[in-house]
């Protein structure tokens, strides 16, 4: 059973639609990440959650009780922002106090929670230091004690991360979900980095344009995109516009190539594709004097070479791209001409409206 719904929400800022009726269904403990570019509607939808804006139409459930109109501070939700926004004359166990305190709690209850809470992001030994005294990354830890001080029903995070380095965000974000999982709070997170979604949620929504384009575990946003913009938006992808030739055989045609793809079968011949490739599948070989070596190939030449550490990235002229061990990488230098090996079983296929 659903413990957070979004039901057919819609907000519109002038004739702007921020969101045209997006549907989610989240159960308890779970961790759904909305993911897309800016101005996708990923932070407005968080705000009508947290009650900080009402949608134009739609409801928001929570455990089976509808809150649309219920005011913020009684929706018992903990909002973790960008920034920090500590209470700077406060020292962090201050900080972590004070809904605690807004809500009557005995002292000794409050220091007890304060207690437990701090030393459960690992800033035990940092309660009686004030936020300038505190890295970002500690900073946005006692923001998050914060959050959780007051048990809430659903933890909402807005890009908490998008404001440190590269280093300690990896390290942020591996707690988070180590939190969220010992908790077993319901959360909604919101980001635009890809990577940071597909690692620390078990649901993702990919939304453009105000609305979801697909929502799904992070292996199946990976491995199988719905739509050109999730394939685009969800890692790196080689992106092959053909036309079927034989629906029954699988055939298709991508710039006079011949090649075989298994998810061509049972499509209509002539039917305009676009197949999707990722990097990792599509396997490289050194061409002999420049000749197609075989079935489901393509030639072409390494245009560029990007060093990613034990993986190695070459751009293949014909805008292919593939991902492999650095150590083979070496012997397909720039300059090098190649054959590009198209899996038949790896690729994934979706439909491209026909041409006028």
């Amino acid at each position: 059973m659903a413990y957070l719904e979004l039901q057919g929400l819609h907000r519109n800022f002038g004739p702007v639609k921020a969101l045209n009726g997006i549907e989610v269904q989240l159960g308890q403990g779970e961790f759904l990440s909305l993911l897309g570019p800016s101005g996708c509607g990923k932070t407005t939808a968080l705000r009508l959650v947290a009650g900080f804006d009402r949608p134009d139409a739609g409801r928001i459930v929570v455990d089976g009780k509808d809150v649309t109109a219920v005011a913020p501070a009684k929706r018992d939700m903990g909002m973790v922002f960008q920034a920090y926004s500590l209470f700077p004359n406060m020292t962090a166990a201050q900080n972590v106090e004070f809904g605690l305190k807004i809500r009557g709690k005995s002292k000794a209850d409050r220091r007890k929670r304060v207690g437990e809470l701090l030393e459960l992001v690992g800033l035990g030994h940092a309660a009686d230091r004030f936020p300038h005294q505190l890295s970002g990354g500690m900073q946005q830890r006692v923001a998050l004690a914060r959050a959780l001080a007051i048990e809430p029903r659903v933890l909402l995070l807005d890009e908490p991360l998008s404001a440190l380095d590269a280093k300690v965000r990896v390290q942020l974000r591996e707690e988070i979900r180590r939190i969220q999982l010992e908790l077993g709070i319901t959360t909604l997170y919101v980001t635009h980095d890809q990577e940071e979604a597909l690692a620390i949620s078990d649901h993702v929504a990919v939304m453009s344009g105000g609305v979801i384009e697909q929502m799904g575990t992070p292996a199946e946003m990976y491995t199988a995109p719905a739509t050109p913009f999730v394939a685009e938006f969800i890692g790196t992808m080689n992106r092959l516009e053909a036309t079927v030739l034989d629906g029954a055989a699988g055939h298709v045609d991508f710039a006079g190539s011949r090649l075989q793809v298994d998810a061509a079968r049972g499509r209509r011949t002539g039917e305009r594709v676009l197949i999707l490739i990722r990097p990792e599948a599509l396997e490289l070989e050194a061409s002999t004097n420049g000749a197609v070596g075989g079935e489901n190939m393509l030639n072409g030449e390494v245009i560029a070479q990007t060093f990613l550490g034990p993986v190695t990235r070459l751009k293949v002229s014909g805008g292919l791209i593939a991902d492999m061990s650095t150590a083979r990488a070496a012997a397909l230098p720039v300059g090098a001409h190649v054959n590009a090996r198209v899996p038949a079983e790896g690729a994934k296929l979706l439909s491209l409206p026909d041409e006028d």
